[in-house]
């Protein structure tokens, strides 16, 4: 049986109604993803347990035969792998001891650190079922360093741009690291079984003008040069969230096979110069999906015809909330697939 995301990425079928997964299907909204996580115990637990981690990867796929899987793990796992202390707090989110200087990480343990994640990659690929696509993933540089810097997610990444603009040095040499370990990280993940990669760019939207050029393109770029020059080939998909009018920038300079496009901007403003060579993803509005019914729907038809004629993975603009109802999630899978 064909995977239909990875024929998609890779330009063998056009299918009639998009192959669907959505950015965090696995997580609070499922009653048993929460099960897990309390036998887990914390969430650093849960990513680095390996048969943990799989069973909360495979539940949506049982749940709703999502096109695609995505490894459950956390964009902060490289600090943590790299020294930083990383822990979460329950219903606030990540903490971790800000740091401003490269010098205090270190890569030497980054392969065995991250060996439960690999551990839990190679599971999903032996357990998934053959038509399920396996996707990999990272935090891209920016995003990762905002909250190396401020010990925690912040509203304007302030602390990052402060860096950046007292100590560029300090700053650039703390980029370098991050996107030296991603590299090794993903490729690490394809070896183990990964079939796509994706970057999470999540405060993309906070860079402008030249930063946009330097700070987001340029290492989300690195990674991938990086990636190809060990020898991987698989389709990677960018997600510059909150880019703007720099999406196509993005899509056209980084090197990406598919651009991940959030739920803020038009789509056709977007896909209108997007090379045909480059599969578009997402766009719905995961507030849409909290509420269900017709609202839902009719953003999904709009969805649809934006990108007729043209390669698209449907996707969330962002990420499932915990408060989605699981039956929305199931009515709009079925929906999506009645439309072909």
């Amino acid at each position: 049986m064909q995977k239909t995301i990875l024929s998609v990425l890779n330009n063998l079928e056009r299918p009639k109604s998009p192959p669907i997964w959505l950015m965090r299907q696995a997580g609070r909204y499922l009653p048993e993803y929460k099960e897990v996580r309390k036998q887990a115990g914390n969430f650093l637990n849960l990513c680095y347990t390996s048969e943990l981690a799989c069973e909360v990867t495979l539940q949506p796929i049982r749940k709703y035969a999502f096109d695609a899987s995505i490894l459950f793990a956390d964009i902060l796992l490289i600090p943590d792998a790299l020294g930083q202390k990383v822990w979460f707090v329950e219903g606030e989110g990540p903490r971790l001891e800000p740091i401003s200087s490269p010098d205090e990480l270190t890569l030497d343990n980054l392969s065995q650190h991250m060996q439960p994640v690999y551990n839990t990659v190679s599971l999903l690929s032996q357990r998934l079922p053959i038509e399920t696509t396996l996707i990999g993933f990272a935090g891209a540089p920016w995003t990762v360093a905002t909250y190396m810097i401020a010990g925690r997610g912040t509203p304007d990444q302030a602390p990052a741009h402060a860096l950046k603009h007292n100590d560029i040095v300090a700053f650039q040499g703390l980029m370098d690291v991050i996107v030296e370990a991603t590299i090794q990280y993903l490729a690490a993940q394809v070896e183990y079984g990964a079939e796509v990669l994706q970057l999470f760019d999540s405060w993309a939207g906070s860079l402008v003008g030249d930063d946009f050029d330097r700070f987001c393109i340029a290492p989300n770029k690195a990674i991938i040069d990086g990636l190809r020059a060990r020898g991987v080939t698989v389709p990677i998909i960018g997600f510059p969230r909150g880019a703007k009018n720099r999406y196509v920038d993005f899509a056209k300079e980084a090197g990406v096979q598919a651009l991940s496009i959030d739920q803020d901007i038009n789509l056709s403003s977007v896909i209108s110069d997007l090379p045909d060579t480059i599969v578009s993803q997402g766009n719905n509005d995961q507030i849409c999906l909290i509420d269900g019914g017709g609202k839902m729907f009719s953003q999904v038809d709009e969805i649809i015809e934006a990108t007729r004629g043209r390669r698209h993975i449907f996707n969330l603009g962002h990420g499932i909330t915990q408060h989605t109802p699981p039956q929305n999630v199931s009515d709009l899978v079925n929906y999506i697939r009645n439309k072909g």
